[in-house]
This record gives structure tokens, sequence and C-alpha cells, in this order.
């Protein structure tokens, strides 16, 4: 395994052949032949001849071109150790040519009998794995000096060419790849957080895994088809497979239990967390505090992986130490105080997206009709836009979210088929308009978030009152009043003076301090906040 330790001293990734495709990798590729050999393989003999022997028991009688599809043993390994089976009496040959290809072998009652305690301590049939040790350097080699990456302008221009606008965004996401480096994305429902970060894994480079691993006996599954998704080319070897970089998504269901290594009886494997399902590529944990465990112990199991780049699975009760080097992500809706310190420091990178202009999601509106294959009017994108104008401006104030765009577009598809019209029409729109909840709910100025949420209040202070009483209508405020030298302001309870005092430097206002006041019946207290 000299290749091995060759590939081990390239310590940047990057140059040679292409992006997805490079030196490194195809160096890997070359020395991932398939093993001719029970040397080569690096299983024991008799690992192999009991796989081979569940599956004769499984089928009662199968052709040898079957157990190779099944298990991707080279062909002389599996002739070596059929004819050691066949020798003890455990199976034996019933049909076929001169070719081994073609021959069936059947099981015999004692083979069955064997077989049966066999399956008791290791029910798994599937994929011949692969060697812990030849895991753990190939990753190892692979995972070296990966990062900082230096991502071609093509990759990047592919990657977000269907995403409108949020260019500070991009820039952050594009920065967090670039040196490996976790991401906290933050800001109202709605905003395209859980769509953007889920482009981060096309902006990286792809890996090689095993689709299983064995040690001591036991197969631990690496390779999974929901989250890995395969490259074109494959190395010789089928037991390993080229894959894109992982985006392994996890939200409010995600518990402590989801995040270890646990056993599945029927199967025959421990299948690995999303931990290591992500290694390689990113790990979104999506509305960050709706997780049934508290967040705070998630966040705290997290912290070791992140930090180490590995994670410990328990087989058998010995901890095996396996790679896990993703990128982590985290998204919420809430407060950005739902994360400490120690937990932000493995997030040292930010977004923040607030509700995008009017333009972007009209913009993304049509994107979605387009992609719909739907025909429609001019009128139906300008009355599209006119419910998030200023009613001073004739329009209806309503907050735009590119989530509305998506759905409102889907709802016009249905409307149109159901109504028998060929094109979206104005009222067509205005039809899916009155479908759609959160739409119907804003024009009855019902706000659902101040149904489940209270409101903060803030007094800024400022000395440019006017612009910032207009930067402040934008940012959402449900009520707005001034003092000679500070702006009173009531906004959602998600905001945070830090949001708030991001937002006013970005729109050009400079503000000296914000008080967050908290009224109570008997007294006012006020949190102040130098800016």
């Amino acid at each position: 395994m000299k290749w091995i330790l060759d590939i081990f001293n390239v310590i940047i990734w990057g140059g040679g052949m292409n992006y997805y495709h490079d030196s490194k990798m195809e160096q890997i590729f070359e020395g991932l032949k398939q093993p001719k050999t029970i040397e080569d393989i690096q299983l024991s003999e008799s690992f192999i001849k009991d796989l081979i022997l569940k599956i004769l028991t499984s089928f009662g009688t199968v052709n040898t071109s079957t157990i190779y599809d099944i298990t991707s043993i080279h062909w002389d390994i599996l002739e070596q150790c059929l004819g050691k089976l066949e020798k003890e009496g455990l199976c034996a040959p019933v049909s076929g040519s001169f070719l081994f290809s073609s021959v069936q072998y059947s099981i015999s009652k004692k083979g069955r009998e064997k077989s049966k305690g066999i399956s008791e301590e290791n029910p798994y049939i599937g994929v011949a794995p692969v060697s812990y040790e030849n895991y753990y350097k190939i990753m190892g080699a692979q995972l070296k000096g990966r990062y900082p990456i230096n991502i071609p302008k093509e990759v990047v221009e592919s990657t977000f060419s269907d995403v409108v606008g949020v260019e500070n965004a991009k820039e952050s996401l594009i920065e967090s790849c670039i040196i490996g480096k976790g991401i906290f994305i933050y800001g109202p429902p709605g905003t395209g957080k859980t769509f953007l970060t889920a482009k981060m894994s096309d902006l990286l480079p792809p890996v090689i895994i095993p689709k299983f691993l064995e040690f001591g006996g036991k197969i631990i599954q690496i390779y999974d088809p929901d989250f890995h998704k395969k490259c074109p080319e494959q190395p010789e070897d089928p037991r390993w497979v080229k894959i894109h970089a992982p985006f392994v998504l996890t939200g409010s269901e995600l518990n402590l239990n989801k995040l270890e290594t646990n056993y599945n009886a029927t199967k025959g494997v421990y299948e690995t967390s999303p931990i290591i399902k992500a290694n390689g590529g990113i790990l979104l944990i999506d509305d960050l505090g709706r997780q049934r465990d508290d967040h705070d112990l998630i966040l705290n199991r997290l912290i070791v992986p992140m930090e180490n780049k590995k994670d410990v699975i328990y087989v058998r009760g010995i901890p095996v130490t396996v790679h896990c080097d993703f990128i982590p992500a985290f998204s919420t809706n809430l407060d950005i105080s739902i994360m400490d310190e120690a937990h932000l420091r493995r997030a040292p990178l930010h977004v923040f997206l607030r509700n995008p202009p009017i333009a972007d999601v009209a913009e993304v509106f049509k994107i979605n009709l387009d992609y719909l294959s739907e025909d429609y009017d001019d009128e139906v994108l300008e009355k599209f836009k006119n419910i998030y104008c200023d009613c001073d401006d004739g329009g209806e104030g309503l907050n735009p979210t590119f989530a509305h765009a998506r759905d409102v577009a889907q709802i016009c598809q249905a409307v149109r088929i159901n109504q028998e019209k060929e094109r979206v029409d104005c009222n067509v729109l205005e039809d899916a308009l009155q479908k759609h909840v959160l739409i119907v709910l804003q024009r009855m100025n019902i706000d659902i978030s101040q149904i489940t949420r209270k409101t903060r209040s803030f007094r800024i202070k400022t000395s440019q009152i006017e612009e910032a009483k207009h930067a402040i209508r934008n940012f959402g405020a449900s009520k707005l009043s001034h003092e000679s030298e500070a702006v009173i302001i009531d906004i959602d309870d998600n905001i945070t003076p830090v949001q708030l005092a991001e937002y006013l430097h970005s729109s050009g206002i400079e503000v000296d301090r914000i008080d967050m006041i908290a009224e109570s019946e008997k007294e006012i207290k006020r949190t102040i906040f130098n800016v």
C-alpha cells in the first residue's frame, strides 16, 4: 500500500486535471484497483467464506455472477473461496460451463446448518466491506490539505445561477467553503436560509468513500444513497464510491440519539450518524431551537467532531475513530443568542437574511412560473409586485418573502389547471393569493407572529431621525415614534439589537446607542447596547 503513503504526502488539494477530478483524485483512482487476492482485499478468508455461505443459504441455488454482483469481490477470490467451501462439503456446483461466471452453486445441508450460526452472529449480506485500516488511510489522504480551496469562478457561477440577489450572503457562503469554517444563518421565515445553505456543497470538490467498512468482524455503513450522490466516474474497485460533496440536512426531528451510530440488528450493520455522513461536505442543523432535545445539548455533542474532524463510534463496546471533516451550518429564525460563544466559535461566519427587495421576490416568482412552464400575462408580474408595494403608492404593503414567490407560482398552476385556462392571468393570480394562508392573514391585518410571540421595544439614539424612521419602517416595525434624539419602535421579538444595529449601519445610518425596553405594569427596565 505504498501508493497510500505517497498520496498522504500530497497536501494541496487542487491543481492537475480539473476541480472535480484533479491529480490527487487521479492518484487515488490509480490505487483503487479491484483486489484479486485475499492479501490485497485485506479481509480474512473466513469472513469472505462466511459472506458467500450466507448468500448461498439465502438463494439455495445461485449463479456465481450473482454472488459477484452482490459482493463486488473479484472472480479469482470467489473461485478460491467457493472451491474451499466445496471441499468442506458446504456447497456444490450443480450446473454451468467451463466459464466460472456461469457456474451455479447450491447450498448443502451441512452448509445451511453452519450458515445459521453465522447469520445469528452477523446477518449482513451485501458488498464486501473495506478494511478499517485502508479506509482510515485513504480518507486521511484525501482530507489532508483540503482547505483552503481555490473555487473556480465557473463553479461559483453555476452554483448560484438560480439565486436572485443576496450578494453578501453568497460571499459568506463561498468564504465558508474556501476555508472550511462553519457558518450561522439567521433571519425571518421565508428568506431562503435552507435554500441558500443547500448550495454550499456544490462549491466543494468530491470525495471517495467506502460503501461499508469492517471492524472486528462487524460492518459499518458509510455510504447512504439518500445523502450521497454518485459522480459519473467511479474507481475500479466497486467497494468504493466517488461522491459529490454531501449536503446532510437535519431539522426539528433531530435528537441526541440520531447523532450517534446505532446498530441495525435486521441488516447487521452499524448505521452511521449525520455527523459521519456529512464527511467532506456540509452538515446543516436547520430550525435550530425547534428540536425536542435541548439545543444546547445537541450543540455540545457537536463540539468535539467540529473541532477534531473525527468522531468516535462504539462497535461491541470498542471505540472506533472515524472521519467527519464537515463544514457545520446552523440556521434559525429565532434569536441569535440561541448559540453561545463556544458554539459560535465553531461557526464564526454569519449571514443575516432580511426580507428581500420587492424586485427580487418578483423575479423569483417569474423564475418559478417559467420553471413550471406556465404562460402568463405581463400584468400578472405587475400585480404580484403590487401586493408588496407601500399603501401610499397604491399597493397592499404586504411583507415580501421568497417563500411567497415559490408557493404562489405553484398555486397559480393549480388554479389555472382547475379552471381549465390556457394561461395564468390576473384573475388566476388573485385566486391563488386568496388561497395562500399567510397572504390572506396579512390582508386581514392578522400578524401570526404576534399571535405566537411578543414584540420588543427599542429606543434608537441617532442624529438621523428621519432617515432612521424610513429605514426602520422598511425593516418591519409595527409601531414607530420619536423623541428629540431617538426613535422608539416596536418590532418582532426575534430581532436582536445586533441585527438592528447591523441593518441601520448597512442603510448608512450612524447609531450612538440602542436601548431595549421591557415594559411591565409597574416599571420600565432598559438594557443598554452601545454601538
